[in-house]
């Protein structure tokens, strides 16, 4: 039977690559599949890994209606076998419901992959719907690192190297961007709840030389 799976994770956990990896299985195996993503760092109609790999893909605009995007591509004769969806947590909850349709009532799989909270800790309204109503939840076992070493499993907004917890939900950026750009950084929830990115700690980490001036001056004493 047909599935609707949401692979789940963090920026920088290789949802994208995943992605890609599964179109490529499927589409080897002589199985027809039409790619999907929405905002995409790369840029529209783009799915982009952080290991090089690119694809072209359908943009998911705010009319996109994958219900009838799928009776339209059998109606002209293609099969659609399956749907890959990147960054799904972008979708709007009735798209959602839209592609539980077409697992149930068409037989095609719908392969999903999204972040499943924003950069205030919050649930995507995508990522819910998709929670509530996947056969699957898998959470990507490629483990994104906080700066201290421990599992990240939250998402950081910065803007000019600090960290934010204020803005609008959807604004594209990535974990390379430079200082002085929105970019994102992935931390673990004890340092997201502090606001403790990996500048604020090296900013609040005294320096080798401060360290080496304190020991000259024990030694004084």
């Amino acid at each position: 039977m047909a599935e609707l799976v949401f692979f789940s994770g963090t920026m920088d956990c290789g949802k994208s690559t995943l992605a890609l990896q599964m179109h490529h299985n499927h589409a080897a195996r002589g199985r027809d599949g039409i790619l999907y993503t929405q905002h995409d760092r790369a840029g529209a109609a783009t799915i982009s890994s952080r290991l090089g790999l690119v694809r072209s893909a359908y943009e998911v605009g705010p009319a996109t209606d994958f219900w009838a995007e799928v009776i339209a591509g059998r109606t002209h004769g293609r099969p659609v076998d399956y749907l890959i969806c990147d960054e799904a947590q972008f979708y709007a909850a009735q798209q959602v419901e839209q592609l539980a349709r077409v697992v149930d009532e068409l037989g095609v799989d719908v392969y999903a992959f999204g972040i499943t909270t924003d950069f205030r800790a919050r649930l995507f309204p995508g990522s819910a719907r998709f929670v509530e109503l996947a056969d699957r939840v898998e959470v990507l076992q490629v483990r994104a690192l906080c700066w201290c070493g421990s599992r990240a499993t939250h998402n950081a907004r910065t803007v000019g190297g600090s960290m934010v917890v204020e803005g609008a939900q959807v604004v594209v950026g990535d974990v390379s961007a430079g200082a002085g750009e929105v970019a994102y950084e992935v931390l673990c929830r004890r340092h997201h709840m502090r606001r403790m990115t990996a500048a604020a700690a090296r900013a609040a980490s005294p320096s080798p030389q401060t360290l080496a001036a304190t020991e000259d001056v024990t030694l004084d004493v």
